[in-house]
């Protein structure tokens, strides 16, 4: 795989614009000075294989709420009604995602690894910290597989049109004026500011907006509330299964308000159903041998190298890497050891010509809008770093 050596973004710059995690804790950069070159040809596959994959994960969601799966998923009981209510309804469009994938350089094929469903990274990075670094290098900006920001702003826009032209939102919205309130956790300088360029993105679109921290907003059966206003929609930077575990009376109180109809909530539950790794085993069962997926069980798999991973977790924590004879390659540790482990096929990564490598993140909204990499360790970790590409 080729490398282009950039002239890197200033720390100063990037904070002017709200990028303020640019530095990880041993000093070094997290954003490279350099970008991957890719093909037209390896950009368009990326793509295709984004939508087919998108495709896929809402027939066989489906199917895990035809068959009640959720157990097999590891979904915390007390989402169970949300989710099915959530997936039911039109209206809880799912805003954004982020697809993990193996390969796609060099003519290695391309993966499924996981999926990104409910409150994906590396957003502010992909949607504008790449584009920044070719405009400010003097090369074309466009010369990406990157219409994230603008993906976005349309995909708000549906949330009010549905199947609609999005060129009639501001005939439905002057008669609706629904608001948005979007909230993070406020101990996190990157979730505020995600949640933040969010809440613009919605502003260009068209929508009366707010922004309240997570502990400041009220919450009862009559809706959703913060500022001395009620809002029709919340999106929330907090994953679902931490409100179902750490907040389990939140969640009760959620499911009354969509079950209601008093509010929308963006990420939509249902979307938990494609965070869980265990997503992955119902994929491989309905889609067995298909060439973007690897095989995957809830039992380890016999004579394979394999990756041992839980259904909810995240930066590579509590990952093994598992050789054929049984033996670790490698793991990590982390919090997330109570939740279902998961088996999935080993495939190796695209690496550079130091042996370093790269994962492809694919940003869906709507459709497959954006091309970021993540460039690490065997597992990736939050140590990772960004890397932004270039279509050559």
């Amino acid at each position: 795989m080729n490398l282009l050596k950039l002239q890197p973004l200033t720390d100063e710059y990037l904070e002017s614009i709200g990028f303020v995690w640019h530095t990880d804790e041993d000093n070094s950069s997290y954003v490279a000075d350099e970008v991957v070159e890719i093909s037209e040809e390896e950009a368009d596959a990326y793509y295709e294989a984004t939508n087919e994959l998108y495709d896929m994960f809402c027939e066989a969601g489906e199917y895990v709420v035809e068959n009640d799966l959720f157990h097999d998923l590891n979904i915390p009981f007390n989402l169970v009604e949300i989710i099915k209510e959530s997936w039911e309804n039109d209206v809880h469009w799912h805003l954004y995602s982020r697809f993990d994938l193996a390969g796609g350089l060099d003519g290695k094929p391309i993966k499924l690894i996981e999926f990104n469903a409910d409150t994906p990274t590396s957003l502010f990075e992909t949607a504008v910290i790449q584009w920044a670094l070719l405009k400010a290098n003097g090369l074309d900006e466009a010369s990406q597989f990157n219409n994230l920001y603008e993906g976005l702003k349309e995909n708000f826009k549906r949330i009010i049109t549905l199947d609609s032209e999005i060129e009639k939102f501001d005939e439905y919205y002057e008669k609706l004026g629904w608001k948005i309130l979007f909230s993070s956790i406020s101990s996190s300088s990157e979730d505020i500011n995600t949640t933040k360029l969010l809440q613009h993105i919605a502003d260009e679109a068209g929508f009366n907006t707010d922004f309240e921290y997570m502990e400041n907003v009220e919450f009862a059966d009559e809706g959703i509330f913060a500022n001395e206003q009620s809002f029709e929609f919340w999106f929330k930077l907090i994953p679902w299964e931490d409100i179902a575990i750490d907040e389990s009376e939140l969640a009760l109180i959620l499911a009354e308000i969509i079950k209601e109809k008093k509010a929308i909530i963006f990420n939509p539950a249902y979307t938990l159903m494609f965070q869980s790794k265990g997503f992955m085993k119902v994929l491989w069962d309905l889609y067995p041998n298909h060439p973007l997926l690897l095989e995957t069980s809830f039992e380890p798999l016999e004579g394979k190298k394999q990756v041992e991973k839980r259904c909810f977790g995240r930066e590579g924590a509590n990952t093994k890497i598992i050789n054929e004879d049984g033996s670790i390659d490698v793991e990590t540790d982390g919090v997330y050891e109570g939740h279902k482990a998961i088996y999935q096929e080993y495939v190796e990564l695209n690496t550079d010509a130091n042996g370093v490598t790269y994962q492809a993140g694919i940003f869906y909204a709507f459709e497959a809008c954006g091309l970021g990499f993540r460039r690490g360790e065997k597992i990736l970790n939050n140590m990772s770093k960004f890397v932004g590409h270039i279509v050559k």
